[in-house]
């Protein structure tokens, strides 16, 4: 594929929810571009972006999956998102990607919350947006009622600029808004028509309203045509053209990517309206330290950013990226703006879907992919001009937990490799090692990411897992100061062991953890044997107390005690710490701790009402709801972490999957009466 310049270049992200027909969508234009020679179906699993064996299997996208072609000399990188939020980090590295959001509605189905959510993440990030309605062939559709529900939910910048012509089974053509024309279809391909009568003066009405709010964006183009000029279609094109760029114009385009009709003109609307590389803002970079904004100029220092990185099985890490500046060769040699290790490109690389294609080399705004990157990952800066970061990406956090182990003996040295380099590929997926619980934590988006993740342990790494409930690390404390004393005393022939140890607890600040103090005089325990003392309260405390917990907030005094001359050793005053800890703590009325959790709940406000009451349910103490900007209602609250588990599920079937969550550790507070603590695990 040749090289173009960065004005003939559009990157574009298909978006939207399952089932909507993205991928379906993306292999029409793949085909109509002549990139492939036969369309591929989802069901059969013989697409080209759904070419992971999981999509295969699901008939869903799990990852997001690049696809390249041409049309009309230009080239289109065509993004192909999941749309379940279990992938959310997916779409959102693609969005990170783009120039341009393409927003894939099922006619059949109208607006949802998961096109909502997508919508406010473009929004976010100033991304110019199209929405193409899909799957106007079948039953039960009305464009009319699917672009009042997108007026309504995304406001007056909602543009149509086609209406579809026939209904159902009789969708067979469409009506350009902004030439007056009919585009039919009864051929395979788009042929000149005439509109139908019945939707003349309806089309006319629409293209009045569509001119008029095109024209007032250019006070020039305003001026002539309240003199009574008629604009021009290429005058309106480009004042149009200038809108989307600016995020104040979101054109609505119609069609079938199964028959399909009107997917050129999709094609055509990507090239002529949507925006080149050059025409999005520069973007803010550190360099060295100091802060500067680089545009996409071929000639410039070669400066890039990772938005994806796949685990190929021949290819090893294959990384995503987005040449912001300069052009990408091969046996290019840049540094990591995070390690600061140089790496060195081998070979560059165009993607359909899971195959690639070397290529000489990508300019700035292009797209491209790289193989065998040491030390690179997700998000990384890559550049040529020194150690240089590009904003971060930002990925959601992951909203659910479960505990893996290895299922067999053979595949425990393997998990952790597998599970490290399987997070280099998933950047919103987490594993940690939970030393209270003693469990290896795997937090994701959802229980579709978790199994995915299962899946590719298997089939990727030959590792099979088992999977377990999230342990919640429980702890106790004390309520009241209390003193014992502990011996130690062993004879069994030769020296024997002898040490004892007097010590106080007194309960500290919560969150102050543990702090020891010698008041020890005259001797009675030598000095050097003092520290074994604190070693063994150390490690009572961690073994557990009277519930089994570890032993957190005490102050421990040591003030008195005796020795042996020949038998006292360290081991032994280790030991009588240990005792006298042991007996001075069940006279100290122990309680048991949990940790509890800050979290902020979004919804919508007519759920706020049922949100709230499961949460007081949860034991919470709700602290309030505020409004966000996009008319939610942001609830605060303190919750048990023990209580909210399984929230992510839980939030989704409540609110109908339109709520969403952040949670942290906020401290530790005393078990109510009445709440059953569950045994804490084997050690």
């Amino acid at each position: 594929m040749k090289a173009f310049s960065p004005d003939r270049i559009r990157n574009v992200a298909l978006v939207g929810p399952p089932g909507s027909g993205k991928t379906s969508l993306a292999e029409a234009m793949l085909f109509r571009a002549g990139a492939v020679t036969r369309v591929g179906r989802v069901e059969d699993g013989s697409t080209v972006c759904d070419h992971d064996p999981e999509e295969k299997e699901s008939g869903h996208s799990i990852g997001a999956a690049l696809a390249v072609f041409e049309w009309h000399d230009h080239k289109v990188n065509l993004l192909d998102t999941p749309g379940a939020f279990d992938f959310a980090g997916e779409a959102v590295g693609a969005l990170a990607a783009a120039d341009l959001a393409v927003f894939v509605v099922d006619a059949s189905s109208g607006l949802d919350h998961t096109t909502v959510d997508l919508w406010r993440e473009a929004a976010a990030r100033s991304l110019p947006r199209l929405i193409f309605v899909n799957k106007l062939d079948r039953e039960y559709t009305s464009f009319e009622k699917v672009l009042a529900e997108l007026q309504n939910t995304f406001g007056a910048g909602v543009a149509p600029l086609e209406i579809p012509i026939g209904e159902a089974e009789g969708f067979h053509g469409i009506a350009d808004l902004l030439t007056d024309k009919a585009w039919i279809y009864d051929s395979g391909h788009a042929e000149l028509g005439e509109i139908p009568d019945e939707m003349e003066e309806r089309e006319a009405a629409i293209h009045a309203e569509l001119i008029e709010n095109i024209v007032v964006a250019d006070d020039a183009l305003l001026e002539s045509y309240l003199d009574g000029e008629v604009p021009s279609f290429d005058e309106l094109e480009q004042v149009m053209g200038r809108g989307v760029a600016a995020g104040t114009v979101f054109p609505v385009v119609c069609g079938s990517a199964t028959i399909p009709i009107a997917v050129d003109r999709l094609c055509n609307y990507i090239v002529e309206v949507g925006p080149s590389p050059l025409d999005r803002p520069p973007v803010e970079v550190t360099v060295a330290g100091l802060e500067s904004t680089v545009e996409p100029d071929p000639a410039a220092d070669v400066l890039l950013q990772v938005f994806k990185t796949a685990v190929d099985p021949y290819l090893g890490h294959v990384s995503y990226f987005r040449v912001l500046t300069g052009t990408v060769r091969r046996d290019l040699q840049l540094i990591n703006g995070r390690t600061g290790d140089d790496e060195r490109f081998r070979s560059v690389m165009s993607l359909q879907g899971g195959e690639s294609v070397d290529v000489d080399q990508l300019p700035a705004g292009d797209i491209g992919a790289v193989a065998k990157l040491s030390g690179t990952l997700t998000g990384d800066t890559l550049s040529g001009a020194g150690r240089a970061v590009a904003p971060p990406i930002g990925f959601p956090t992951p909203v659910l937990s479960v505990a893996v182990a290895a299922s067999t003996r053979n595949d425990e040295d393997k998990l952790a490799n597998a599970l490290h380099r399987i997070v280099e590929e998933d950047p919103v997926l987490t594993v940690h090692r939970d030393d209270e619980t003693h469990q290896t934590l795997m937090s994701g988006l959802g229980e579709s990411h978790l199994r995915s993740v299962i899946s590719k342990l298997d089939r990727k790494f030959g590792v099979k897992v088992d999977t377990d409930d999230v342990r919640v690390p429980f702890r106790e404390t004390i309520t009241r100061s209390a003193s014992a004393e502990g011996k130690y005393k062993k004879q069994s022939g030769g020296h024997g062991q002898f040490g004892v140890a007097s010590i106080r607890l007194e309960p500290t600040l919560p969150g102050s953890g543990f702090e020891f103090v010698d008041e020890v005089k005259g001797g009675v325990i030598p000095r050097q044997h003092i520290p074994a003392v604190e070693a063994g309260i150390r490690e009572a405390m961690a073994h557990g107390g009277t519930a089994g917990y570890p032993v957190v907030d005490v102050r421990a005094t040591v003030f008195d005690g005796r020795h042996h001359a020949v038998d006292s050793s360290e081991m032994s005053f280790k030991m009588a710490g240990r005792l006298a800890f042991q007996e001075a703590l069940a006279l100290a009325t122990p309680v048991v701790l949990e940790p509890i959790s800050s979290i902020e709940v979004t919804v919508p406000a007519e759920c706020l009402g049922d949100v709230m009451g499961d949460l007081s349910s949860r034991r919470a103490t709700v602290q309030g709801s505020i409004p966000s900007d996009w008319g939610e209602q942001v609830i605060s609250a303190a919750v048990p972490a023990s209580e909210i588990l399984r929230y992510a599920i839980d939030l989704r079937s409540i609110t109908g999957g339109r709520g969403r969550f952040t949670t942290e550790h906020d401290h530790y507070s005393r078990v109510p009466p009445g709440v059953k603590v569950p045994e804490p695990p084997e050690r």
